[in-house]
């Protein structure tokens, strides 16, 4: 039987990997359906017959990575030149103008483009935060769940929001910013429509006012309420600049962690995009409440926002999750890479004693999905979802590792040779499966072209 015609009654056996992130796992894993039954021991074979095996001796494994923030939309404005060189203030305010005219069909390609992207550094969940809505915008959020169908990820749509224009004293246009009532009402629609709550779930959908700065006090807490009573997760931005401390404590009297709470976010539901300024009292506060953090080293570089406390607050009790964050100010999609910078600027906020390639791997698996409410993703273990990266080291880059694992973040592996999905082959050969690549991407530059055109 070829791998090609696996079955859902039949048992895959990934054996012999070159290397393995889980060291019970040393022999391999075996697949049937869409789990994981077995870990295989070093130098073992599985306790009962396979029906297949797939020879991975020449790759690493790990769990299929898990992003927990993204922007996919911002693939269309990546290197974009009025923007370039700014703070996050200034490049929101410059590219806001830009996005404001976003279409469907703009949308539905830059998902595509972002979500093969993130397949082919081996993430197997991806995660979007969408918050643009206009009259031409008004079912995003719906395009972005058939496409990731079409493409067979794991997804987790957060439907974003903004309330507050700049007639109001925010920051986006006035022409996508929505009312309160119409923003619940589609946040319900979209929960009954395409919410999975069931062990292996491939959509799940999330609640996510954009920033302290873009929506009302009362949407934050109508949101909170409505998620509570939905139960579905939480997803800001929070803590990202100096700037939004001040402008909080401006407007609200409160530092953003202090008005997160008064509006019944603390908690673990909730996980936030950024949370580099905390204190070290609100780091013990968001580690007792649970709260999540993703964490976006290139883009906090880009922007010059700072440097996440990330061993503080995993060590507090939050959980800490990795993200590419948007590709307009990273610029790219590729968790491969950023677990390398992750590593990277650990080690110079820390040192490289405290900061291994080991917790990086377990912030882009694990981590991550704590981060997003998952128990079944992010590992190897039986009953865990069947969602694997296998890296090759065969590029000049490899060349002289001695410790493979160690090699792909130090060495900078980029690209995975295969990622499993849900026990189905997503990527092969550094392919993704049933893609036309280079179509998608001419699509993607026209589209791109046509969007900074109307700016």
């Amino acid at each position: 039987m070829s791998l090609a015609s696996q079955t859902s009654n039949s048992r895959l056996w990934i054996q012999h990997p070159l290397a393995c992130a889980d060291p019970a796992a040393a022999g391999g894993v075996v697949i049937q359906g869409t789990r994981i039954i077995e870990r295989v021991a070093a130098g073992h074979r599985p306790s009962e017959p396979v029906d297949q095996s797939f020879d991975a001796s020449q790759h690493v494994l790990l769990p299929g990575l898990v992003n927990t923030h993204h922007h996919f939309y911002q693939t269309l404005t990546r290197a974009y030149t009025p923007a370039l060189n700014k703070e996050l203030f200034p490049w929101l305010t410059t590219l806001y103008d830009v996005w404001a005219n976003l279409d469907e069909e703009q949308l539905e390609v830059a998902s595509e483009l972002a979500m093969a992207e993130l397949l082919l550094s081996g993430c197997t969940t991806v995660a979007d935060h969408h918050y643009v809505f206009s009259n031409a915008l008004a079912e995003a959020i719906d395009r972005q769940v058939e496409t990731a169908r079409r493409l067979g990820v794991r997804a987790a749509l957060t439907r974003g929001s903004m309330s507050v224009g700049r007639d109001d004293g925010g920051l986006p246009p006035q022409f996508v910013v929505q009312d309160e009532a119409t923003i619940l009402d589609d946040s319900r629609r979209l929960i009954s429509r395409y919410h999975q709550r069931e062990e292996g779930a491939m959509v799940t959908v999330a609640l996510a006012p954009c920033s302290p700065f873009s929506v009302s006090r009362e949407l934050m807490k109508a949101t909170a309420d409505l998620a509570k009573a939905e139960d579905v997760r939480l997803h800001t931005h929070l803590a990202e600049t100096e700037d939004e401390t001040r402008y909080c404590q401006r407007l609200f009297g409160l530092r953003p962690l202090d008005y997160l709470d008064e509006c019944g976010w603390l908690g673990n539901r909730t996980w936030l995009a950024h949370g580099i300024h905390f204190s070290d009292e609100e780091i013990r506060r968001l580690g007792e409440a649970g709260t999540g953090i993703a964490h976006c080293p290139s883009s906090n570089m880009v922007l010059g926002s700072g440097l996440c406390r990330t061993l503080e607050l995993e060590r507090a009790g939050a959980p800490v999750g990795l993200a590419v964050d948007g590709s307009a100010s990273n610029d790219h999609s590729n968790l491969a890479e950023e677990m390398r910078q992750a590593m990277l600027l650990g080690r110079l906020r820390y040192s490289p004693a405290q900061v291994s390639h080991a917790d990086v791997i377990r912030w882009a698996t694990q981590g991550s999905a704590r981060c997003l409410g998952r128990e079944d993703i992010g590992g190897l273990a039986p009953g865990q979802q069947a969602d694997l990266a296998l890296f090759k080291l065969d590029e000049p880059r490899f060349s002289g590792a001695e410790n493979p694992l160690a090699a792909l973040l130090l060495c900078g592996a980029h690209r995975a040779d295969r990622v499993m999905v849900a026990g189905r082959w997503r990527v092969i050969d550094s392919q993704v499966q049933n893609l036309d690549l280079e179509a998608l991407m001419a699509r993607h530059r026209a589209a791109a072209q046509r969007l900074w055109q109307a700016a």
